[in-house]
């Protein structure tokens, strides 16, 4: 079944119940429905195509048009305005869409509507008539199979790729992670995570619908807002990125009894620097949670509650997900091995739009014992990541496979550096890539982002990491930055790093 169907009923059972509130309003689960339905007669009367582009804020406005997408029996592009100005007009041409769902200062905030393709047709919200009775419709039967979004990677690594997620795929992670962290409606969730990003679209959005639950969405992220917000609401469930966490422990008013509410505090998206996790526990009496997850899994994979924790691990796969390390022959790793993380499972992509080598090279075919110890072949998504799991299937995440530095013949990753430099007390945020050498091979230089108002020296941070590094791991040279070039969802442009 398409991940409609229960959302619809999900808004029919709670009409009453608030489901949203974002900056500009609040939306009961009646309003966004029959806001949806007039929405979904728009589409039908401005286009043909099977794909809508969708161009909002974090909002009950974008919650409102996917399903009003789905009601008119298409697929969503929500599309990335943090993007460059070429990559988001490569988004909409590689698409295929001539429609875009916005609010005019959203056309505003990515440089005008010139930046529009003359093709393009625009569903502004503010022109939408939406008094009276809304039109009813009979919902689409669309099955697991079909498309139910194309989501954009934000292109740290080339130009981006459209990874296609099917309704099967979006409820079968919306249901595992239920499951797996024993959400209700009666939780309230805190949404600072853009929904073009797919934590954003299926933690914050997709599954408060399908619970029925409350969900508190702020256009931009400011950490005291924030903070204000949680307190306010008494939200159980907030998610964000580790750079975020890192904002919010800049909020000195900040007490414990802002958090007081707080169920789960789950971070995702990158690695979480150690001193972040270790002060917001001490500050706050928070936990942070890790979780795990790629735009092509829909994304959660693992997850940590507070009833399975293991300190630096990501947690354990989410019901009906299979996750396996192998080595670079694809031979099964037993445990505690390092190697790459292999995953599979009902909420694995069904592939990059228009890319069908790229998504031929991303999955491989294993034999893999299934329930009664027989083999069995399996398809596998090449994560790219590389992992352990320990004894009891927590999932360990070491790195990237294409960042792995080659130092004096030594297999090293940067996060091993970075959770050393960033310890420093005047270092906000660091981020190591390999130089090469003729003579050494590669060489580790790291690049500082410090806490505002802190110095240090080059030969005062080397010395930090002699003490806690083999030789060869030790930085050989440390550039400072303002700011670390990151992509719309926090994560640091390695790519941008290297072009320095």
């Amino acid at each position: 079944m398409s991940m409609l169907w229960p959302i619809i009923l999900s808004c029919l059972r709670n009409r009453k119940r608030r489901a949203v509130t974002d900056d500009q309003r609040q939306f009961t689960y009646g309003k966004l429905l029959g806001g949806s339905l007039f929405l979904a007669d728009k589409i039908d009367a401005t286009t043909s195509r099977a794909h809508v582009g969708i161009l909002l804020p974090t909002s009950g406005m974008f919650s409102m048009s996917l399903i009003a997408t789905w009601l008119s029996g298409r697929t969503a592009v929500p599309l990335n305005y943090l993007l460059a100005r070429d990559e988001i007009r490569y988004v909409i041409e590689d698409s295929d869409i001539d429609t875009i769902i916005a609010v005019k200062p959203m056309l505003d905030f990515i440089g005008g509507a010139d930046l529009v393709p003359p093709h393009i047709k625009l569903i502004l919200i503010e022109e939408v008539d939406f008094t009276g009775v809304p039109p009813l419709r009979w919902p689409p039967c669309k099955s697991a199979d079909e498309l139910a979004v194309i989501l954009y990677t934000s292109g740290t690594s080339g130009r981006p790729k459209g990874v296609m997620l099917s309704h099967g795929n979006l409820r079968s992670n919306v249901e595992a992670a239920i499951e797996h962290a024993s959400l209700t409606h009666a939780d309230t969730f805190v949404g600072i995570l853009p929904q073009f990003h797919s934590f954003g679209l299926t933690a914050l959005t997709v599954l408060p619908l399908f619970l029925g639950a409350h969900v508190v969405y702020s256009a931009r992220f400011i950490p005291k807002k924030i903070i204000g917000l949680i307190r306010e609401h008494k939200a159980e469930i907030f998610m964000a990125v580790p750079s975020m966490y890192g904002a919010m422990l800049g909020v000195k008013s900040a007490t414990k009894e802002d958090f007081a509410s707080v169920r789960m505090a789950i971070s995702g998206g990158e690695p979480l620097p150690a001193a972040v996790f270790d002060e917001f526990e001490e500050r706050f009496n928070v936990r942070l949670l890790e979780g795990y997850g790629l735009t092509e899994t829909a994304p959660v994979t693992t997850w940590s509650v507070p009833a399975r924790f293991r300190r630096k691990a990501v947690g354990m796969a989410l019901p009906g997900v299979t996750v396996i390390i192998v080595d670079d022959h694809d031979r099964l790793l037993g445990p505690n091995a390092d190697g790459e993380v292999l995953i599979a499972g009902p909420h694995i992509m069904r592939g990059y739009y228009h890319l069908p080598e790229q998504t031929s090279a991303v999955f491989v075919d294993l034999q893999f014992p299934n329930g009664d110890g027989e083999p069995t072949t399996r398809r596998f998504f090449r994560s790219g990541d590389i992992g352990r799991l320990d004894d009891e299937g927590y999932l360990y995440i070491t790195g990237r496979k294409k960042e792995m530095l080659i130092i004096a013949g030594e297999n090293v990753f940067p996060r091993e550096i970075e959770e050393v430099l960033n310890k420093h007390p005047a270092v906000r945020d660091s981020a190591v890539i390999g130089k090469m050498d003729d003579l050494r091979g590669e060489l580790p230089i790291a690049f500082i982002e410090l806490n505002e108002g802190e110095t240090v020296s080059e030969s005062d941070l080397r010395a930090w990491c002699r003490d806690q590094l083999a030789q060869f791991k030790v930085p050989r040279e440390i550039k400072f930055l303002e700011a670390l070039p990151r992509n719309p969802t926090g994560k640091i442009m390695r790519r941008q790093l290297k072009a320095l």
